[in-house]
């Protein structure tokens, strides 16, 4: 989740709700969940981050925060857990065609700036839901038993390409 206000408009408040949804919550989950993955001999997380996690992107100053404290907390967890066969990777998609897209999508400057993204996206489009899932699905099997503490870009080139300029 976001809250799409200028920087120096964020309140404490905005804060505590933008960390707790993105960050804490999971976090707190994995910890609940500790137990039960180290009980089954062999243990996936998987959380959800996003490029604003990765490179800087105006309007995000705290959901990029919030992500980038998973791309972090996922490469401590894997080096302790792993003890445990208990893996940990991170997912950071690009801009992706969901319901908080299109939500965020009726803020002023936002439109602007996901046209941005994609003109400098070498795949030059959105992605799918289905290619951020699969991605999500094979990081749970066996298959991928020796992928931990890793931060995968589903974004069609955009972080390898860059974002050059903010949209006026």
């Amino acid at each position: 989740m976001n809250i799409y206000k200028e920087t120096t408009d964020y309140t404490a408040e905005d804060i505590f709700t933008v960390m707790g949804t993105n960050f804490e919550s999971g976090y707190h989950l994995c910890q609940l969940a500790h137990p039960l993955l180290k009980t089954s001999g062999y243990g996936s997380i998987v959380f959800i981050s996003s490029t604003a996690g990765v490179k800087a992107l105006p309007y995000v100053p705290i959901y990029a925060a919030s992500k980038g404290a998973l791309n972090q907390v996922t490469k401590n967890l894997a080096c302790e857990w792993a003890k445990d066969n208990i893996r940990e990777n991170v997912v950071a998609p690009g801009t992706t065609k969901t319901s908080l897209m299109d939500s965020a999508m009726q803020y002023p400057g936002v439109e602007k700036l996901v046209e941005g993204i994609v003109s400098q996206t070498p795949i030059r489009r959105m992605a799918e839901p289905k290619e951020v899932s699969s991605l999500v699905a094979f990081l749970c099997l066996p298959a991928s038993s020796y992928i931990t503490g890793q931060l995968i870009c589903v974004d069609g080139g955009f972080t390898v390409n860059g974002f050059t300029q903010t949209p006026n």
